[in-house]
């Protein structure tokens, strides 16, 4: 089997003191190479890019599993234990919930915990772990 290449995304902040906050220190992301108006971080070996953006766009949200979801969002599949972590240590820092750490889909072939949170650009991430991690894809 192949390793995966890495994702790049590129995403809008409005401050980019905040967003080397959020990312750096509550996520605990390396910082990579940066200039005065973007930074680049190690998003768990994916490299995502704060571009400092003045615009804001509104997000739309679709229904899911009885919760609303952020159309536009990224994140990460993590294992169940990594997840338990990260949770804690957006709880810990306070971090603004759009969906509280849940379990969705329980007893369906895509049960996973899950979560949503906002940057402090409003940019919405969602953290998961599947109860099987090979059902990653399942119908």
């Amino acid at each position: 089997m192949s390793e995966r290449p890495p994702f790049h995304l590129a995403f809008p902040v409005n401050d980019l003191a905040e967003a080397r906050y959020f990312y750096g220190t509550v996520l605990g992301c390396p910082e990579g190479r940066s200039s005065d108006e973007w930074v680049d971080f190690d998003f768990h070996g994916h490299q995502i890019v704060a571009h400092l953006s003045p615009e804001t766009v509104q997000a739309r949200s679709n229904r899911v599993d009885g919760n609303d979801v952020p159309v536009r969002h990224f994140g990460l599949v993590l294992s169940m234990d990594a997840w338990q972590k990260i949770s804690q240590r957006l709880k810990i820092a306070g971090a603004k919930f759009i969906i509280e750490p849940r379990v969705r889909f329980a007893g369906q072939a895509g049960e996973q915990a899950t979560l949503f949170v906002l940057d402090p650009s409003g940019n919405a991430l969602e953290f998961k772990a599947f109860k099987d991690s090979r059902r990653l894809f399942a119908k």
